[in-house]
């Protein structure tokens, strides 16, 4: 039987080969050109940490480091100039208001203040003397009176018998009228001293108030400097715990100096350090915990300070509710500030890579395991524990999150079993 022969169809039979040996070259040539534009690097799981990506509730908090101190501090001061005598009470002890913590010694104030009391004894005797004149003035005066008022008394009684006897012609016109000036000076003299008395008395009255206002402000004076040899016992002015002395024994300490603080322990405050990258997030209100070992408390945020110095800015946290047993000043305690509600994010655990990458991008592995690509990505928040993955991964993906400093500029690791 006859076999029946087909023929190839002409355009196929003219250009079939040269197509096939052309979509060859292709290949060969894309393959080269991707394998000379990708760079890789061979490496073990050994050293390498690797990271799940998840989907879950994001936590907006950071962590950082409180030290407990007191919510009023008193500074102690001295008022007056003068040598440390004595240390009564030593740091860490508790005072009343009122307790003598130092006595200082200040032998020129000793000396102002004998003086101030010479000066006020010599004042006292002055004024004593003087109204021991005055009183003897006025009874002068009062004695010359009486004989003033006795002699116009008679000088009148003399007139009028002289005008009796004027007028009846039985006496000398000279003598009747020598009887009349007797009498008209004789009562003048009187209303003289009567004016004397009354601008004496005015005198009297100025000079001895003066006088003893004069002895007052002197006084006064005296119970000042005693008030300064007071001051040279440096008093607890509120009850607390004397947190520091700095002065000893034969130190001189000026007026004004600051010597110690007393810390008032019926409240308490925890002062951190935050890093200025978060210093538009920060406000007061925010709440934090407190975590010491097993214990934990509340914190709710007090006081953000608006200088920022070596790249951070001070707050104050204060407790909330009920102290914590056995707090002490300067105890430290980490604390995990919250700067917002938890959210639904993709996450992935914190890693050293962030340091290479600034989190612009990461290795991701494949299913398998064997090769880890370079990509692109988009963080977005962080907190101890994760970031949020804004761009560039999903849920179920795996990443390396260990350093990348060993593989350079590679584009894609190979990982050997």
């Amino acid at each position: 039987m006859d076999t029946e022969i087909k023929h190839k169809h002409p355009i196929l039979k003219k250009y079939g080969l040269p197509a096939l040996l052309a979509a060859a070259l292709s290949g060969s040539a894309i393959w080269a050109w991707s394998v000379m534009g990708t760079s890789s690097y061979s490496t073990d799981l050994s050293g390498m940490t690797v990271g799940d990506v998840t989907s879950g509730s994001f936590n907006d908090y950071i962590r950082i480091n409180g030290k407990v101190e007191t919510g009023v501090t008193v500074q102690v001061s001295a008022l007056e100039t003068g040598i440390v005598e004595s240390r009564l009470v030593e740091e860490g002890a508790m005072v009343n208001a009122g307790d003598v913590i130092l006595t200082l010694r200040n032998p020129n104030l000793q000396q102002q203040i004998l003086d101030s009391e010479s000066q006020l004894a010599e004042r006292q005797n002055m004024l004593r003397d003087t109204e021991i004149a005055m009183e003897k003035e006025r009874l002068q005066i009062k004695q010359d009176l009486l004989a003033a008022r006795t002699e116009l008394a008679r000088k009148s009684r003399v007139a009028q018998q002289q005008q009796t006897l004027y007028d009846e012609d039985l006496t000398p016109r000279e003598e009747y009228l020598k009887a009349r000036e007797d009498c008209q000076l004789a009562r003048e003299n009187l209303n003289l001293l009567i004016s004397r008395q009354r601008q004496d008395s005015l005198y009297r009255s100025v000079q001895v108030a003066m006088m003893k206002e004069s002895l007052n402000n002197m006084q006064e004076n005296f119970m000042l400097v005693r008030q300064r040899a007071d001051n040279l016992n440096i008093r607890a002015s509120h009850s607390g715990q004397l947190g520091s002395l700095n002065a000893e024994l034969g130190q001189n300490i000026s007026a004004g100096q600051q010597i110690g603080q007393i810390n008032i322990l019926d409240n308490y405050k925890i002062s951190v350090r935050i890093d200025e990258h978060y210093i538009d997030r920060v406000s007061p209100g925010l709440k934090g915990i407190a975590k010491k070992q097993e214990h934990q408390f509340p914190l709710t945020l007090k006081k953000v300070y608006p200088e920022v110095t070596d790249g951070q800015f001070r707050a104050d946290f204060i407790i909330d509710g009920e102290l914590p047993e056995k707090i002490r000043v300067g105890q430290t305690f980490s604390i995990d500030l919250l700067l917002g509600e938890p959210s639904e994010a993709v996450m992935v655990p914190r890693g050293t890579f962030f340091q290479n990458t600034g989190g612009k991008w990461v290795y991701v592995l494949d299913g398998e395991g064997k090769t880890a690509t370079r990509r692109e990505i988009r963080i977005g928040r962080q907190n101890p524990q994760y970031y949020e993955i804004l761009e560039g991964l999903a849920p179920g993906e795996r990443i390396i999150t260990s350093s990348y400093t060993s593989f350079g500029d590679a584009d894609r690791i190979i990982i050997k079993e």
